[in-house]
Parts: structure tokens; sequence; C-alpha cells
């Protein structure tokens, strides 16, 4: 698989320039071969596979190649949109199409030179190769836009080359499997470096999607940069696609990054997505309004006392990340300071410092994650620092970014849930013109911050079991983006509107349903919910025309207070160990809520470790809720009677619904084989491994497992039910452990539990801890059958579960 994701991406690359090749070959024609929307197209749908493929190569190892892969993608998502924008007539004054594409030719130019050097020192040749290529030809594009000296041959010609070292790397490929690995032409070995590569990847914790976040950051500052220092003759809607792209692709690191349990980068690009989407929004203010927006001089503080707190959190990780961070406080600050934002020449300066702080530490951390020797960055000294403190001790090891309940791949984003409650709230303290709304820069603050960052925070906490948070991030962005864009999108103008207060007193019934809910969570949370109310009594006096003045102010501070404790707190907690903020106890403490958060652990099944740390705790007496081949149960070794009537006594258990017995093999049952009838015996093989529970009476064979007294828990007088599941992991425990009783993971008289969550919900104060698979893999229990009669040639059933009659 990683082998055709390294060959569908370079093919891309390959095809890609294939088609820029036929572009700027036929360019000095009257009519171009390609028109230029079909060719804009073309590079975006490009875009798309060549992301696929980096990113899907990216979850096994790391590599150049997903550098190299998402920076061309990247590049040919704006190229298109310039091209089509240009097909369709929007540029249409001279220098327009010049303008519009220089500023991102040249940050790719550089940003391709950098993983072409960095390539070639890690002798990776063939991705140095298509990195150098396309950088000289973006080069070229460059130089022959300002001369005519300069010919589109020579850009033709290096992506001929590209094509040339993508028709190699398939030609390779196709001999590598034609002939069963026999034949291997130099450079397209892959099986090679495969194993350097995850020694690399599991060495330590490393985000390899941070490069291509701190390129995106060079080429927003590229398109201010340029207009500063003359490259480009004015600032415009063509280069809005450079700007957008950056936005939406440094959201998909921030989602990346904390795929690699990187909470402070994925932050960090959240906040810089933010300004890329609001300086894009800057320059497509001549279609509404002929002079430049202002902007909100409140939120830019607070945006640069974020970064401020980012920046020195991240300084204890990483010093020199640090100091990049404080380069976006300046721009902030310097945003503050000047009225019309992007369109001045301080912010401008601060831009042109960004793109060489970018391209540095691109280029550091590139070579750091491909080279054995490291360019150093101060991480080992912070934290030999750190550890001679008894007061701040970083949170380290296998559960730094362990999930409340379950198996998560994220990390949890609830640091920057609060972080775009406290950008949001502040972006509103400018109440704007009602006759010209869209004068001040707000919607861009509101509906990204508040909205879509808020959505993706909503997500990655419902992954991690935080139903509750989740439902609050989610329902507040909604509110933020439904409202943003409705009273500073100039949707209803000076008029008010029955029906908005109608959506805005919905919300508020949901609201005031999640304030009840977070009595039992938090105090902090109780707040932040609480808190929220104003901001929606906030919306509804605005909506029938009633607001009083400095009301809404007032709110937005009190709300932007709450969330900027709650941000501190939680990244106080994701970073240092014990709770320097705490967030509170619950207000209201009720039986079993909330049991399982500090006492029950939670294993992921699919670790060998986790399933031996499981039969451990059993061993000493524990009990535990386990995954199997139809529902979740719960579970005691048989030979610990205390443990054995701990979960008889958890559950609830009812007389007419006895406890099981659950073997892995029937080799434990050898020693006892002259105990069985012939019958019942072949019955027995034939049936198991499956989801079949047989009841068979009740004799000495019992002894031959090691029951003594945890026997009278188990089955009836007479008879006992027993079964092997067809399932890998519960019978690699029950060979840790030995015969294990069991019996359904929830009180009697409910319904099954079919999840590792419903377990922490019905059990979680009650047991010692959840092996967590997910999803049951059924939704329905086992076949009980009994065979207390099966001499005879009678079996009869007690509950037909997920094996029907027939089959039995």
């Amino acid at each position: 698989a990683e082998s055709l994701h390294s060959s569908i991406g370079l093919l891309g690359i390959s095809a890609g320039s294939l088609v820029l090749a036929v572009h700027f070959y036929s360019s000095p024609r009257a009519a171009p071969l390609i028109p230029s929307t079909a060719l804009g197209v073309l590079l975006l749908i490009l875009s798309s596979l060549l992301a696929y493929a980096g990113i899907r190569r990216s979850l096994r190892n790391a590599s150049l190649f997903l550098s190299l892969c998402l920076t061309i993608s990247a590049f040919w998502c704006g190229y298109g949109l310039v091209f089509i924008l240009g097909g369709q007539g929007v540029l249409n004054d001279t220098g327009d199409f010049r303008n519009a594409l220089v500023p991102g030719l040249v940050t790719f130019t550089l940003a391709l030179l950098i993983i072409a050097v960095v390539g070639f020192l890690c002798r990776e040749v063939i991705l140095a190769m298509v990195a150098s290529a396309v950088s000289l030809a973006s080069a070229h594009e460059v130089a022959m836009h300002y001369s005519t000296a300069f010919g589109s041959s020579a850009v033709a010609c290096n992506y001929m080359i590209v094509c040339l070292v993508g028709g190699y790397f398939a030609l390779g490929r196709i001999l590598y499997f034609l002939t069963k690995e026999k034949i291997t032409l130099p450079g397209t070995d892959l099986a090679k470096k495969k194993t350097h590569e995850q020694i690399q990847s599991t060495s330590g914790s490393v985000n390899h999607f941070a490069i291509t976040g701190l390129i995106l950051n060079m080429l927003s500052a590229s398109v201010f940069s340029c207009r500063l220092l003359g490259v480009t003759g004015k600032l415009f809607i063509g280069q809005v696609p450079w700007l957008w792209t950056a936005g939406i692709f440094q959201i998909g690191i921030c989602i990346l990054s904390y795929r690699a349990m990187d909470v402070l980068m994925a932050m960090f690009f959240g906040f810089t997505s933010i300004l890329k989407f609001a300086g894009g929004y800057c320059l497509l203010y001549p279609i509404w309004q002929p002079e430049e927006p202002s902007f909100p001089t409140p939120f830019l503080v607070v945006f640069s006392i974020l970064f401020a707190v980012l920046a020195l959190f991240l300084t204890l990780k990483s010093p020199v990340d640090g100091l990049y961070l404080l380069f976006y406080v300046a721009y902030c600050i310097a945003l503050a300071c000047r009225p019309k934002g992007f369109f001045e020449g301080g912010p401008q300066g601060v831009d042109v410092a960004i793109f060489v702080a970018s391209a540095s530490m691109a280029l550091i951390h590139l070579y750091n994650v491909r080279a054995s020797a490291k360019i150093p960055t101060g991480k080992a000294a912070v934290k030999a620092l750190l550890a001679r403190s008894s007061f701040l001790k970083l949170r380290e090891g296998a559960d730094l970014h362990a999930p409340y309940l379950g198996y998560s791949k994220y990390a949890d984003a609830e640091v920057l849930g609060y972080a775009c409650s406290v950008l949001a709230s502040f972006a509103i303290t400018m109440t704007g013109d009602p006759q010209a709304p869209l004068a001040t820069v707000v919607i861009p603050w509101v509906v990204v911050a508040g909205g879509i960052l808020k959505l993706l925070g909503g997500s990655v906490a419902f992954a991690r079991g935080k139903t509750l948070e989740s439902s609050a991030f989610i329902l507040y962005a909604v509110m933020w983006i439904i409202w943003g864009l409705t009273r500073y999108g100039g949707l209803y103008g000076t008029t008010r509107s029955f029906h908005a207060a109608v959506g805005i007193i919905a919300f508020m019934l949901f609201n005031g349903f999640i304030v009840f809910c977070t009595l039992f969570l938090n105090i902090a949370w109780f707040l932040y919910s609480l808190t929220f109310f104003l901001i929606t009594i906030s919306f509804l006096l605005d909506a029938v025309h009633a607001l009083p003045a400095g009301y809404d102010i007032a709110a937005t501070l009190i709300f932007g207070l709450v969330s900027f404790y709650c941000f501190l707190s939680a990244l106080l907690s994701s970073i240092f160990e014990g709770s320097c903020l705490p967030m509170g106890r619950p207000i209201v403490q009720l039986s079993g809520v909330g049991g399982g958060m500090t006492k029950c652990l939670h294993l992921p099944a699919r670790k060998a470790s986790s399933v031996k740390r499981i039969a451990d705790i059993l061993k000493n007496g524990g009990t535990c809720g386990i995954p199997t081949d139809t529902v979740y149960v719960l579970v005691a070794a048989c030979n610990r009677p205390d443990a054995v009537e701990k979960a008889h006594q958890s559950k609830r258990q009812a007389q007419d619904r006895p406890m099981s017995l659950w073997i892995s093999s029937l080799k434990q049952l050898e020693p006892a084989k002259h105990l069985f009838t012939p019958v019942l015996w072949d019955f027995m093989e034939a049936a198991w491994p499956s989801p079949i529970s047989l009841v068979v009476p009740r004799g000495e064979w019992v002894d031959f497992l090691g029951m003594k007294d945890s026997a009278k828990y188990v089955g009836t007088p007479q008879s006992i039910a027993i079964r092997i599941p067809d399932c890998s992991v519960t019978t690699h425990l029950i060979d840790l452990v030995g015969p294990i009783v069991v019996t359904s993971a929830n009180p009697t008289g409910e319904a099954d539990t079919t999840h590792h969550n419903q377990v922490y919900a019905k059990l979680g104060d009650k047991v010692d801890a959840v092996l967590c698979d997910g999803p049951s893999p059924e939704n329905i229990a086992s076949t009980v059958v009994d065979c207390t009669k099966i001499d005879s040639g009678n079996i009869g059933f007690f509950r037909v579960g997920l094996i029907p009659k027939s089959q039995v």
C-alpha cells in the first residue's frame, strides 16, 4: 500500500507537469492548446490526488515524500484557481495575471528548493530532482513575467524533466512487480528505505505535517511582502486564491497535527489559518465598497495575547518554535495599530520577516526529520531545566494523550475550542455600522474562529468520548456562523426579523439543556455555558431591535474572560502534570456519574500490552469489560471467588439469568473429557469457536477448572453455560488468565452494551478497566442452546441470538 501511494503521488506530479509543459509550449500561440479554465480544473483535480497520496503515505512513516506532495498540492491548488479566474475574465487589466501569479510562484520556488536541498543531502535523489525541476520552472516563470528575454520554453523544459523522472520511477515500479522483485532500477526500491523510516517515525513524537504548515505561512506572507517590496503592483482579488488555499490547507494541517498528537502546533496552525481567511476576505472589498475595510482593534489585541501565551508554552517544548511565534505576536500588534490592517506598510513589513523566518523554520524542521545529525533547537536544554523544577513537571509518556473514553487517533482539541470562543467574543465587541456592515472586518474572525475551528474542536472532542463538551462546541459553532453572517454580512440591514428571534430562542433552549448538564461536569464548564446565555440574549435583543447600549460589549467581555480562563486551564493541564488552574468539581454529584473518570482504566484492544494489562488485573482479583465476537461483556477470573462475587454484585445479577463460563480451547477440558458423553464432546468440537453458548449438566468437570468457591455464582445447581468465543482478543486473554466467568456488561434488565462508551456509562464506577475496541461487530448476543438432554437426541433453545436455530 505504501508503494502504491508513492507511485500515485509521483505519477500525479508527472501528469500535472506534462499538462503544464504542453501549456507553456503552446502559450506563444494566439490560442493556447489548453484553455485557462480547463487547465485550472485539471490542476485542482491533480492537487486533490497529491494531497491524498501524501497524507495516506504519511500515516505509516515519515518521508520527504509527504512534504513534496502536500507542497505541490497546495501550489497547484492556488495556481489552478488563478488560471480559472483568468479564464473567466476576472483578471482583465494589464499586469493582473502577473500580479496574481508571482507571490505564489516566488514562495514555491523557495519552498521546493529547500525540499530539493534536503533531498540531495539525505540521498533522496528522485524526490530532490522533482522538487528542483518544479522550483526551476517556477523561477523561470517569474522571470518570464518580468522580462521578454525569458521565453516559456524554459519553463516547459523543466516540467518535462519532472515527466521523465516520473516516467523512470513508474518504469522501475512496473519492472519491480512484473519480475517479482528481481529487477530494481536505482532509486525506485522503496523497501530498502522502509525500515529506516519506520525506526525514525517511532523514535519520538514528531509532527511531519508542520513543514507544510510553515510553507503555507510563507505563501500568505509573500502576497503582502511582494506588494511592499514593489514586486507586485497592487493587492486585489487575483491574490485571494493563494490566501484561501493557504487557509484551507492549514485547517487540514491543523487536523493532521492533532492526528500527530501535537496540540500546540495544531493550535498555532488553526490560529494562522484565521489570518489567511481574513486576508483573502479583505482583498474582496471592491465587490461591495470602494474604500478599504477597517479592523476591530480589541480583537487583534486579544489575538496577540493568545499568540504570546501559545509562544510561551511552545518555548517549553522547543525554544526555536516559541521564538518563531513571536513574529505573529508582532504581526497582530502591527495590524491593531494600523486601521487599514493588511493594506498598511507596517504589517506588510512584518510579513517580510515572517516569510524569512518561516523559510528558515521549514528548513530546520525538514532537515531534522530526515537527517541523523540534527540542527539544535534547544529542546534538550529546556527539558533539563524543567527537570530540576519541583513545581513544574512536563507531562510525558504513553498516557499523555489518552482519551477520556476509549481509543482515539487524535489529541485533545478542547484548548482550541476555548481559544476560538475568546476570539469570536472579542470580535463582536465592534458593533459596526448597520448601513455598511461589511466595512469592518468581523465575519472572518467570527465565522472561521467561532464557527469552523470550533466545529473542528467539537468533532475531536466527540471522537475522544467527551459527548457533552462536543455538543456544546458544535452548538456554539453553529450559532456563531449563523449570527456572524446575519449580523455582519448585511443579510437583514436595518430591519429586524421576528424569524431570527425565534431561531435564537431555539438555540437558547438547547443551551439551557447544556447548562443543566454541566451541573454534573464541573464549575468552569457551568460558567462557560451560562455566560454564553448572555451572548444569546445579546443576539436576541439585537434581533428585535431592543439592545441596550453597552450590553453586548459587557456580555462578550464576561464570556471572553471565562473562555480565557478555560483556555489557560486546559492548556496548562495538557502541558504540565497536576492542575495549576482547576476546572472545579461538579456542582451536583450523582451516584455513578463520572465514576469511570478517575478510577476505571481504558485500554485500546489493538495493543498486546493492553490485553496483558487486563490479564494482570483479572489475576489480581479485578473485574473488566471486554469486547467479544458479539457484544461487550463483564468478566472475572474463575480462580478468584472475590472477583466473581464482585462482578455478580456490581451487575445486580438476577437469579434467573446466571453467569456463564468461557474457555479459550477444548484442551482446557481435556483432563475432564471422560466426564462428558461422546455426543456432547463431538457437538462442542463442531460448534466452537462461535457465538453459541452450550448449557451442559453440572458435574465434577467443574473442579478441573479451579473454580473453587466461584462455582456457586456460575450457572444453576443443575447446569452451566459454557462457550469458546470466536474472537482472537478474548481467547488470547483467556489463554493468559485461564477460564473466566462472564456476564453481559449492563445492569440486569437493560439493553446489551455495543460500545465501550456504554460500558463506562453503565458500569464505569464498578469495574477496574475496560478493553476498548469501538463498536461491537454485532448488536445481538450469543445463541444459548440447552444440551442437558443431548444424549437422547434433543436440544432446546433458551435464547436465539446471532446464530439461527437452523444453523445450530
